[in-house]
């Protein structure tokens, strides 16, 4: 242990994380395109943050529910239909959505206009979820449900197979 961490102090400055208009990792999927914001490198992987546009008319992922992390997300613009259970909300911009682990949950877009939402995830342990999907769909073919699933797992995530 270092004199500064004896003492409470910080050995040296945290880096401070700047990401501008156009900056951060783009990641395609389907339709939706998410620019990873934080992906946990930056916060000793305490929290990632993601950027997603989704649009018009567009079905979010089947239910489903976190073992290891929580889940944000806060309405931009535009709005989605959150199902959690069998209950829907319908959030508008302004609207923060917060998912403990366990809870059920699904999104998406029914309106006609594009949606824009800013997503957390705490610790990070999803933003490399997206990744593997983005990159399991390169060669343009859509992963089979069971590589989903698979990819699911490797995340501490399954489906909610309890609801529609």
């Amino acid at each position: 242990m270092t004199e500064e961490q004896k003492a409470g102090r910080p050995a040296a400055d945290p880096a401070v994380s700047v990401v501008r208009p156009g900056d951060g990792e783009m990641i395609s999927l389907g339709a939706t395109r998410m620019r990873i914001l934080e992906d946990g490198s930056g916060t000793g992987h305490r929290i990632g943050i993601a950027e997603s546009v989704v649009p018009p008319h567009t079905p979010g992922p089947p239910q489903h529910r976190h073992a290891r992390h929580d889940e944000g997300f806060y309405i931009i613009s535009g709005a989605l239909r959150f199902t959690v259970g069998n209950e829907e909300h319908d959030a508008t911009a302004g609207t923060l959505v917060m998912v403990p682990p366990g809870a059920p949950h699904t999104f998406a877009n029914v309106t006609g206009e594009p949606a824009v939402m800013l997503s957390t995830f705490t610790p990070d342990l999803y933003v490399q979820y997206f990744r593997d999907l983005q990159e399991a769909a390169a060669d343009g073919r859509a992963p089979t449900p069971e590589e989903t699933l698979r990819t699911m797992r490797r995340y501490a995530t399954e489906p909610a197979t309890d609801f529609g």
